[in-house]
């Protein structure tokens, strides 16, 4: 077995068991960012000397008996986590060079098991977009491709379409992302690999660089819904340093990706029935279902009245939370700053912002500022507000009848360069499967189901209450064990 198939389960088996050391696990993605990094340009910085020192401090650590969880597994940092004395951007030319004095709560977490990290992964500009085509560092490449069209330039989804690369490519065994209005979930089903968006205040929010906050959640990204599972004990936990996270304990969710789902309900929203789904979509929401039945479990129509208004909720709410965040950005304490000698603060903020914002990041904030301003801000804001809250309560009556809610993860497989991404409004329906989910504040799980007919992959996304992500992870991996998804990008390490 080349070092790059392993799952991440597996090698901490290997590593325990002395089949390989974490240095040579390490080395094997290492030669393999060299070697695919650049096509696919999944990561901005690149850590490779550090990672190999970690990984020899893995070694020694594992030989005195004191290893980690994840002691000796190669991670990629989406480039949206602060990581002390290493680059930090966003994707962006505002922050290009800035590099934190301190870490994020999750990456320390992940430190403190033991994971070694092989760089900060590639994203969509201060995570807002659907593509990964917004990023100041260009474009990623899906390593996917379709059969008849082999040549066409495929994006991995976004915002976290960089660390979705790097794990469907084989260059890391698992990575972070963050997930605000489906930027884990869309991704992962675009790169035929797993991702979860846990509950709302389950992952710190402290050291990410903010989009919304009322919005924002880690999570990761992985070739199996245990990998996930794994990750995520090691993500999560409560932190003082973050008013938004819950002070809840943290289960083994590794363990409920064994649980049976006989017995458990599960919701088929009416209302995610929408105009225009390509018959393959359906065709796999069906075959899911099917399988879930075939496990035991219980399918249960239930309706989402209000799901129809959540992508018009979503980007109300989330550019007005931006277009606060980002007001930080101002060329005076850190990152950019473009100006004359002479020039006056106001010029000093309005040269900064020009040079360092992208286009999207300036539409989102103009979009924004307009909804929050005097005389649009009931009309608007405060209406979405109430719209969210109706959203929310949808939800927790439909939690009444079921347990676990699916449907898809996209509304297609994954899409040329060109495509529609000229076109900010065909790109914002994109999230119309998963905004729901950020809204109400909810986890929901991607897994890898099937193909669509030019032989890309498709997701089925699983819906739960609010931190039960142990139930999430049982309904994930039952799925996973009945699609028996083993198909593979033609460009990844080892091929």
């Amino acid at each position: 077995m080349h070092p790059t198939d392993f799952t991440i389960a597996g090698a901490v088996a290997a590593l325990e068991e002395g089949v390989i050391s974490a240095e040579e696990l390490t080395r094997a993605h290492v030669a393999a960012i060299e070697a695919l990094n650049p096509k696919i340009n999944a990561l901005i910085t690149v850590t490779a000397e550090h990672a190999i020192e970690a990984a020899r401090a893995s070694d020694a650590k594992r030989a005195r008996g004191e290893a980690g969880p994840l002691e000796g597994i190669p991670l990629a940092i989406k480039d949206l986590f602060c990581t002390e004395g290493v680059q930090t951007t966003a994707g962006s030319k505002i922050l290009d060079g800035f590099i934190p004095p301190y870490e994020s709560t999750v990456t320390a977490q992940l430190k403190r098991d033991g994971a070694v990290f092989l760089g900060k992964a590639n994203l969509d500009e201060f995570a807002m977009g659907s593509s990964n085509l917004t990023s100041a560092y260009g474009a990623v490449l899906n390593p996917w491709s379709r059969r008849n069209d082999p040549d066409a330039r495929l994006v991995p989804g976004g915002s976290s379409g960089g660390s979705a690369a790097a794990v469907a490519a084989r260059m890391v065994l698992g990575a972070t992302g963050t997930d605000t209005g489906g930027s884990i979930r869309q991704p992962a089903a675009f790169c035929g690999i797993a991702g979860i968006k846990p509950t709302y205040g389950r992952c710190s929010r402290f050291g990410i660089v903010a989009y919304a906050s009322s919005l924002d959640q880690a999570g990761p990204f992985a070739r199996t819904v245990e990998d996930c599972a794994v990750l995520l004990r090691s993500m999560a936990g409560h932190d003082p340093k973050d008013s938004t996270s819950a002070d809840r304990a943290v289960p083994d969710f590794a363990a409920a990706c064994t649980r049976s789902v006989k017995g458990l309900r599960i919701g088929v929203p009416k209302e995610y029935h929408i105009d225009g789904m390509p018959a393959e979509i359906e065709k796999l929401w069906r075959q899911g279902l099917d399988w879930l039945r075939d496990a035991g479990a219980e399918i249960v129509e239930i309706s989402l009245p209000h799901a129809g208004y959540a992508l018009p909720t979503y980007y109300i709410v989330a550019p007005a939370e931006a277009s606060s965040n980002l007001a930080r950005y101002d060329g005076v304490r850190f990152g950019l700053r473009a100006a004359e000698k002479e020039s006056d603060l106001r010029d000093l903020y309005e040269r900064t912002r020009a040079a360092g914002f992208g286009p999207e990041v300036r539409r989102r904030i103009m979009i924004g500022t307009y909804v929050l301003s005097a005389g649009y801000y009931d009309a608007y804001y405060l209406k979405a507000q109430k719209v969210r809250a109706l959203i929310a309560r949808d939800f927790r009556e439909a939690w009444s009848k079921v347990d676990a809610i699916l449907a898809p993860a996209t509304p297609s497989a994954a899409f040329a360069e060109g495509e529609g991404s000229d076109d900010p409004v065909q790109m914002y329906l994109n999230d119309v499967f998963t905004v729901t989910a950020n809204l109400a504040g909810l986890p929901g799980l991607s897994v890898p189901a099937g193909l669509d007919p030019q032989g890309l992959p498709l997701g089925l996304q699983v819906l739960g209450r609010p931190f039960d992500e142990e139930t999430v992870f049982a309904v994930g991996a039952a799925i996973e064990r009945a699609a028996d998804f083993k198909a593979l990008p033609g460009m990844r390490a080892g091929a």
